[in-house]
């Protein structure tokens, strides 16, 4: 089963835990690498003060398996960056770093957090902004229904805007059978 809870940033086992995965070599995109754990509590303070970002703890069984962001890309990220539309739902996701992958477990954390997001009637929209250069995760949102809008000029990189539609990720994905409400705690 997959919960999701917000980030206890209270917790120093949490966000040492978050600290690694944070600045691990594979989580070079997060642009968290140099931080130290105080730096990644106080982004993640920051984050759960702000009205319009939240981060999330995303459980597999009850155990840390990712994390993931969802902010209102009309007044965090990208503001003026974009055309922005009601119902645009801002998305951010990590695996936790680990010596043993499995096949295909970023691809199904991806979906669970589409899923998850658009189990909210109000979210029409998922917007992503990866770093131009992370083709990787460039393929996985390809693979569950994201649609490249164009490049776009950030702050702190070069970001390749990209939208999913609920009937998007619907028609790219066997979530389908997910219901729009209520499937995830």
């Amino acid at each position: 089963m997959i919960t999701f809870r917000p980030v206890d940033v209270d917790s120093d086992a949490e966000i040492e835990m978050l600290h690694r995965w944070v600045t691990h070599p594979k989580a070079q995109f997060w642009l968290m690498q140099d931080f130290d754990v105080e730096q990644v509590r106080q982004e993640y303070r920051r984050i759960a003060e702000h009205p319009h970002h939240e981060a999330f703890l995303g459980l597999i069984d009850g155990n840390p398996a990712f994390l993931a962001e969802r902010y209102d890309p009309g007044r965090v990220e990208l503001v003026g960056l974009y055309e922005h539309e009601d119902g645009d739902v801002g998305m951010h996701f990590l695996c936790a770093p680990t010596d043993t992958p499995v096949h295909g477990f970023t691809r199904a954390v991806l979906t669970a957090v589409l899923a998850w997001i658009f189990a909210d009637p109000d979210a029409l929209r998922v917007v992503v902004e990866p770093d131009v250069r992370n083709t990787a995760v460039q393929a996985l949102n390809a693979a569950v229904g994201f649609r490249v809008v164009g490049p776009i000029a950030k702050p702190e990189k070069q970001a390749l805007l990209s939208v999913c539609t609920w009937h998007d990720f619907q028609a790219a994905t066997t979530a389908a059978v997910i219901p729009r409400i209520g499937a995830f705690e």
